[in-house]
């Protein structure tokens, strides 16, 4: 932790502050055990009733949380939360599930943690970017 700093004319420098800064911030994140947060949408999904199964298969599929399904008339509603990065492609998949009869409405409702092994690789896959960065400015 840092708490309290001074300045030299010999060894001061902005960089200096700015690596000390760098290395207070990672010991912080990492003494916090911060997580890597995703947004999740409120999904409904409106379809003929004898699409259920399959429409609940790709919710399934896409890591969401089914929180309600009603039945009424023929058609069924579910209602659901789905991390925004496992919704892109569904309007497809369900037009094709659903013979066109299906159609969804999503909000955005909260952000929650990712996955550890999800966090792990999106983790790798920075510090990879970042290596190579560095490698291009040599």
């Amino acid at each position: 932790m840092l708490t309290d700093g001074a300045s030299h004319a010999v060894d001061s420098s902005e960089l200096a502050f700015k690596i000390a800064a760098r290395g207070a911030v990672q010991q912080a994140c990492d003494k916090a055990g911060a997580v890597i947060l995703e947004p999740v949408m409120q999904v409904q999904v409106v379809a003929p009733d004898e699409y259920q199964g399959g429409i609940v298969g790709g919710i399934n599929k896409r890591k969401g949380m089914i929180e309600g399904t009603e039945t009424m008339h023929g058609l069924v509603t579910i209602n659901c939360l789905v991390p925004l990065a496992n919704m892109f492609g569904y309007s497809t998949e369900l037009r094709s599930g659903t013979q066109g009869k299906g159609e969804y409405t999503m909000e955005y409702k909260t952000h929650m943690p990712v996955m550890p092994q999800i966090q792990e690789e999106l983790i790798k896959e920075f510090r990879a970017k970042k290596a190579k960065e560095a490698e291009a400015k040599k």
